[in-house]
């Protein structure tokens, strides 16, 4: 088989084994060219000739072409799974990424909304089909801490109106029951009464466009962007800092990390770490304001 043919061989296996979206698969035979083509100016004829000095001199290639700490990062995962792959199948003998380590980046902690801030952009004005599916859209990002990528998959029978929750299929296609707010009930149900306006008769989608299809992820970004900007919201707003704020604010409430994680369908926990970040920010920001001894004179 050849190079190439080992690269499809194995987006093949992200697709049908492990189920993973296109967006990622994509992702993953990008970089997985990059590699190719790197191998290929080593001299290198094939993929049992790569060492762990090879991986080290790629990561440094990457990062002389200025790619970030973060994209070189993903790139050597992605090899990482890769030789894994090619491991498993019996192709090579070894794992040379295994100890092969990225250059350390800078944290980004994730941006969030106050609790006022995003109350009311959540209080959009009017009525109409479109007025209200976009209601119950924004309602429930905030409410159950959706991914995009999950709220746009949902199909109608996934929330349960009774019981107060929605059931999701994230990541790698495992499924999880998240609780639904009241707020985002009413929205929901204002929506099921508009949605059988616009939606096509054999459309299972939850959320539809104007069309009446399955509504696509572009949109849901802007339709957020509008409501933000028509309600004077200073500041980027995009659909995962709904999950963020909604992340943040738990656990600024309830200090339980292991339940944010569970909500939020994190495999590890030091994903959802990050937002201890946050949360002492917070603390920090009460600290200066409050306490007698780092109050700012008047």
């Amino acid at each position: 088989m050849d190079n190439e043919g080992w690269i499809d061989k194995f987006i093949r296996h992200l697709e049908f084994e492990r189920r993973l979206s296109p967006q990622t698969c994509k992702s993953y035979r990008h970089d997985l060219n990059s590699l190719l083509a790197f191998r290929e100016y080593s001299g290198l004829d094939s993929w049992g000739g790569m060492d762990s000095e090879h991986f080290r001199a790629y990561s440094a290639s990457c990062y002389r072409k200025g790619l970030s700490a973060r994209s070189i990062q993903r790139r050597l995962s992605a090899c990482r799974t890769f030789f894994r792959y090619l491991l498993r199948e019996k192709h090579v003998n070894k794992n040379p990424v295994t100890d092969v380590s990225a250059p350390k980046g800078k944290k980004r902690l994730p941006g969030n909304l106050d609790a006022d801030r995003m109350a009311h952009l959540l209080n959009i004005p009017g009525n109409g089909p479109l007025v209200d599916r976009d209601r119950a859209i924004l309602e429930l990002l905030y409410s159950s801490g959706l991914r995009l990528s999950e709220l746009t998959g949902l199909n109608c029978g996934d929330v349960d109106m009774q019981g107060a929750t929605v059931h999701v299929t994230g990541k790698g296609n495992k499924d999880r029951i998240v609780p639904v707010g009241r707020k985002a009930l009413q929205a929901l149900r204002q929506w099921d009464q508009s949605r059988v306006q616009i939606a096509a008769a054999d459309e299972k989608a939850l959320f539809v466009s104007n069309r009446g299809t399955r509504i696509s992820p572009r949109s849901v970004q802007s339709r957020v962007s509008h409501w933000a900007r028509r309600q004077g919201i200073d500041a980027k707003v995009y659909p995962h800092l709904f999950r963020h704020s909604f992340a943040t604010h738990l656990l600024e409430s309830s200090h339980d990390l292991r339940g944010v994680q569970e909500l939020l369908g994190h495999a590890n926990i030091s994903t959802t770490q990050v937002y201890t970040h946050l949360d002492f920010q917070h603390l920090a920001q009460i600290y200066d304001q409050t306490h007698p001894r780092a109050r700012k004179k008047d």
